[in-house]
């Protein structure tokens, strides 16, 4: 048994597919119901859990094959670090108390640095907390989700310009799609494990990108021409805050931001394989525009 936790987010639902696509049986790991109700279409074992409740957690891996691990952002809660916190704790205290053959987990860029990334050190601390489990350890570091572009969608079709905290315009980096993450999720669970020694595998898109080149592809969906605007530093909590992110929360991205303006995000050379995702920034671009029209 696959065992997916956050299966009805965008990375889970597509490790999800993949795995039943292949046949794998599949635990779908949801903290409501109506959120499986589409994985159980295809196959998917359906279970209720909360990444903060010990004995929901537990009860979900009972009988694993393989686990994907998640530590997801909660958005609009006031302090998500010591959230993510009690997510880590109660995840890595299960799965050492009942550990599977293998885990997956999925962390992010820049995970192996512990401090100054904001948040960032939370994928970090999670990494840290599962090295020591009994069992084959995946860490899957993905770049920047391109899906993480959405937020920005209503302001940049009302104003035509592209709010970010990146800077400045024309300095690369790594994105990738969500869909391709999970695909490559699936892929390595599936992988016949050769050491129980931590794999690290970073993944990103088929290229880097600047600012500039994120706008000229919301352009090339919508339409009409979209303005890159670099915000200033001074501006970004305050945007956040309007955005309805807790001051914590804006804060976490700030210290992240700058780690990321300043290079300090990356591949860890020497350590990580590197694989790279096919999805272009349009497709995801435009799957991202046509789930927005059909929301409103």
């Amino acid at each position: 048994m696959y065992v997916i936790f956050g299966a009805s987010g965008k990375v889970g639902r597509a490790t999800a597919i993949a795995l039943r696509n292949a046949g794998r049986p599949v635990r779908a790991v949801v903290r409501q119901a109506k959120q499986g109700e589409a994985l159980a279409k295809i196959g998917c074992e359906i279970v209720c859990a909360d990444l903060t409740d010990p004995t929901t957690v537990a009860s979900a891996i009972k009988g694993a094959t393989a686990v994907q691990i998640l530590c997801p952002v909660p958005v609009g809660n006031p302090d998500p670090a010591s959230t993510m916190h009690r997510m880590i704790d109660v995840a890595a205290d299960a799965l050492r108390a009942n550990p599977p053959p293998a885990v997956l987990a999925l962390s992010d860029y820049g995970a192996e640095l512990d401090r100054g990334t904001g948040l960032t050190r939370l994928f970090h601390l999670l990494e840290e907390r599962l090295k020591p489990l009994p069992t084959h350890l995946t860490l899957l570091r993905s770049a920047e989700h391109a899906q993480n572009w959405a937020a920005m969608l209503p302001v940049m079709l009302a104003t035509g310009r592209l709010p970010s905290l990146h800077s400045p315009l024309d300095r690369a980096f790594a994105t990738v799609s969500t869909q391709d993450v999970g695909a490559l999720a699936a892929e390595l669970l599936l992988e016949v494990p050769s050491t129980k020694a931590p794999r690290i595998v970073s993944v990103e898109g088929p290229r880097r990108v600047s600012l500039i080149e994120v706008a000229r592809a919301f352009s090339t969906v919508v339409g009409r021409e979209v303005i890159a605007d670099a915000v200033p530093r001074e501006a970004w909590a305050p945007m956040l805050q309007r955005a309805g992110l807790s001051e914590n929360h804006a804060q976490l991205l700030t210290e992240l931001y700058d780690a990321v303006n300043a290079g300090q995000i990356d591949v860890e050379k020497g350590v990580s394989e590197q694989r790279f995702g096919k999805t272009e920034l349009t497709d995801a671009f435009t799957a991202m525009l046509a789930a927005h029209v059909k929301s409103r």
